[in-house]
């Protein structure tokens, strides 16, 4: 998914209203009041470079800080691997991460990471500051007149009188309040920088998870410091730890890092039960948007089960899917591994993905964009469960039907390939598909009561479930429907 105005020109500011028609005997140029002259216009503002970072909706739904499959009505998805062999590949057109997907060029999933000596970046990024420099000017321009209109039209005779300061001043927060929840919180979130061996990297959010100092964030977020690279997690109070990967699961974007002489005194924000959640409850997000940590944004619950998948968007990405909590609370570039938060401060979802207007390049040329209201989290219930899993053993466990599944567009349900990835079988022998009486051709429209109307929202629904639970299958066959209860087998790690 992808933000902003993209390959839009920005639309033109509005315009003065026009100046009044001084009477003929006034003078065609009255003094400007105080001696100042009139303040200069801004430039225009240059139109806007496409942008992307975040996954595009998905069938009937859609899809992923910020930032899989979902799919776009319209756009077709290939045939795919089984949703429990070898990986699902992401379908065409797949969203990627809320921060755009993780280092290299232009993927730009996060605030760049700084290097000692930064490198030449391409002139969109110096167009947006400039843009920046000229509104803070004219700000500063405007406020020097008003004061001193002010001054001009100010009685000689008054007496300017001040109020002691007697302690009114000192605001105290209800609980309950925004300012209170953010309060609580942000001391328990962290701004983390990953850095790859070659020096590339990325910014994002992460929240203390237990007193051990294992932090939960996005797997996109400390992609880059998998192998051999470095990792780091700053405090709002400005301490800054080295950390290391526990664990990390592509399929469900979530990763553990523990702190390395993590503090005594870390306090671990409380876990909410997304399942409880209802659309239009309150929610409050904490991040890291385009690099600048301690951000609080706020808005509601626009909606529940929304199928997602996305990727970086490279062309030997793995998707990783989802059944997203979405919310129109402001998730940008960075935000990707923060807590969404409910009204009680409580965690109800792993912030990770943003709808966006189109894609292409973005900010800087990085590929990033901004929010345009459409953010999508995992929820904590399954990142609760793949956390516990990482810190446990350090590798993820997907549950699985034993079956291909064609990631092609439909509104249908999700198909059973006639073969599975490298001319496999569609159906694996003795698995719980396969039990079940499942056969290539079917065409999956239900689990238990979601409706499945493509192979990317069968695969982000099963991996809501544990292997071992049992789930009711509702399929056609020949034009006649049928149901089947089966029980989840299991997958260990992302291979």
């Amino acid at each position: 998914m992808s933000t902003e105005n993209e390959g839009n020109a920005v639309p033109p500011a509005p315009s003065a209203p026009p100046v009044p028609v001084a009477p003929h005997d006034a003078s065609p140029q009255g003094p400007v009041p105080g001696g100042n002259a009139p303040t200069a216009p801004l430039p225009p503002v240059p139109p806007e470079a496409p942008a992307a970072f975040g996954a595009p909706e998905a069938p009937a739904a859609f899809a992923a800080s910020g930032h899989g499959p979902a799919h776009q009505p319209g756009q077709a998805h290939q045939p795919g691997p089984p949703a429990d062999g070898s990986w699902p590949p992401p379908p065409p057109g797949t969203p990627s991460y809320g921060d755009g997907g993780s280092g290299g060029p232009g993927a730009g999933w996060g605030a760049a990471y700084q290097q000692p000596v930064p490198k030449p970046r391409s002139g969109r990024g110096g167009l947006v500051a400039a843009v920046l420099v000229a509104a803070l000017v004219a700000g500063g321009l405007g406020g020097g007149l008003g004061y001193t209109l002010a001054k001009d039209h100010d009685d000689h005779g008054s007496t300017t009188v001040s109020a002691s300061d007697s302690g009114a001043a000192q605001v105290k927060r209800a609980p309950g309040t925004i300012a209170s929840v953010a309060g609580k919180a942000l001391p328990s979130t962290v701004t983390i920088e990953a850095e790859s061996s070659n020096g590339e990297g990325g910014t994002g959010t992460g929240f203390v998870f237990d007193t051990q100092g294992h932090i939960v964030t996005n797997n996109h977020v400390v992609a880059d410091a998998v192998d051999g690279g470095k990792l780091t997690a700053t405090f709002p109070d400005g301490k800054k730890y080295n950390a290391e990967i526990v664990g990390h699961a592509q399929g469900y974007d979530v990763a553990v890092i523990k702190l390395k002489n993590a503090p005594s005194d870390l306090k671990p924000l409380a876990l909410g039960d997304s399942d409880k959640v209802a659309v239009g409850d309150e929610t409050i997000a904490i991040g890291a948007p385009f690099g600048l940590s301690n951000t609080v944004t706020t808005g509601i619950i626009s909606a529940k089960d929304r199928p997602v998948a996305s990727s970086d968007g490279s062309s030997t990405s793995k998707a990783s899917y989802m059944s997203a909590l979405q919310t129109d609370a402001s998730i940008n570039p960075g935000n990707s591994g923060g807590p969404l938060l409910n009204s009680s401060g409580a965690v109800i979802g792993i912030n990770s993905a943003i709808q966006s207007s189109s894609s292409g390049g973005g900010f800087g040329g990085s590929g990033q964009s901004g929010s345009i209201g459409l953010g999508f989290a995992i929820p904590i219930n399954q990142a609760k469960y793949v956390a516990q899993q990482l810190i446990k053993t350090g590798k993820p466990v997907y549950a699985k039907i034993g079956a291909s599944v064609s990631l092609e567009d439909t509104t249908d349900g999700a198909k059973i390939t006639d073969q599975g990835t490298g001319g496999s079988a569609a159906v694996e022998s003795g698995g719980p598909a396969d039990k079940a009486g499942l056969k290539p051709g079917d065409l999956i429209s239900k689990l238990d009561d979601h409706v499945i109307d493509s192979g990317p929202t069968l695969i982000g629904e099963i991996w809501t479930h544990k292997p071992g639970d049992k789930v009711t299958v509702t399929y056609k066959r020949g034009g006649q429907e049928h149901t089947v209860d089966l029980t989840l087998g299991a997958r260990e790690g992302d291979s």
